[in-house]
């Protein structure tokens, strides 16, 4: 009998974790089911009970449910208190709710492992001060940078953020437009303006020499942050889409004790996310 896993969300049918997943379980022979499951709004602890009630082991949480997540958790990891959201759920014998995000590591695989951009010493700009922001920011602290810049068009909320991580490492928050001046080796567009096509009010001059632009949306063309990234002098940009499967492969680790490969499942995606439309959601 297969263990039965999920991710749950409104909306959920373009999620692209069931294959993830499923490419993961072949791989490593794990007897698992995963399924995406839509929750009204309202209802999503109600959701979370009854999987678990019915043998459910674990979940994955899309929007707009991973705050939420975070509330009906007994046990949560120290990434998933600072991010206040987690998108990993898993239950134990008991029935306690255990909680972790793992929105950061897969970025930070992502970008280390898979395309070999350093962090240490580097000057990272985070652009947005939202959930996803709050989710990245632990594990690139982690990475020892020589400071990392939350930039908000508002500035309180950025500032706000970096209070909660000032304890991890140096981080600041400032609006917008208090960027002109500065230069990063890294900018992380946080923000969701890919998926009208649209890219943060950024000032020229921005980017270092040898500078990454990072968009943790993705989509069967480059983005408009990655456009923009280029316009602007990068050296290399990239999508998201490579931290979809690395924070799957940290899900399914959590899970079933087996970090699955990843390389040639984002090579699967990469052919699938051509014919759809920008996302950064698991």
């Amino acid at each position: 009998m297969k263990d039965r896993y999920a991710v749950m969300g409104d909306p959920v049918s373009h999620s692209k974790s069931p294959a993830i997943h499923r490419a993961f379980a072949s791989q490593t022979g794990e007897a698992i089911s995963y399924e995406a499951i839509h929750v009204p709004a309202g209802h999503f602890q109600e959701a979370v009970e009854a999987f678990r009630n019915e043998g459910g082991r674990g979940l994955n949480v899309t929007l707009p449910f991973k705050e939420e997540a975070f509330a009906l958790t007994h046990e949560v990891t120290d990434r998933g208190r600072r991010a206040g959201a987690v998108n990993t759920l898993w239950f134990d014998a008991g029935g306690g709710i255990h909680g972790d995000n793992t929105d950061g590591l897969g970025l930070v695989r992502d970008l280390v492992a898979n395309l070999g951009c350093e962090l240490e010493d580097r000057q990272l700009l985070v652009v947005g001060a939202g959930g996803a922001s709050r989710g990245i920011l632990g594990p690139l602290l982690e990475r020892n940078p020589a400071r990392v810049v939350i930039a908000n068009r508002t500035a309180g909320r950025a500032e706000a953020v970096a209070r909660v991580f000032a304890d991890a490492g140096p981080v600041e928050g400032c609006g917008l437009d208090a960027l002109d001046g500065r230069r990063f080796h890294l900018v992380i567009n946080a923000t969701s303006a890919s998926i009208g096509g649209k890219v943060p009010a950024l000032p020229a001059g921005l980017l270092e020499e040898g500078a990454w632009c990072y968009d943790l949306m993705y989509g069967d063309q480059p983005t408009a942050f990655m456009q923009w990234g280029e316009h602007n002098g990068a050296a290399h940009v990239a999508d998201g889409l490579g931290m979809l499967v690395e924070q799957a492969s940290e899900s399914f680790r959590i899970w079933r004790g087996l970090r699955p490969d990843t390389l040639g499942v984002i090579r699967m995606l990469r052919t699938e996310a051509r014919e759809s439309p920008a996302s950064n959601e698991v």
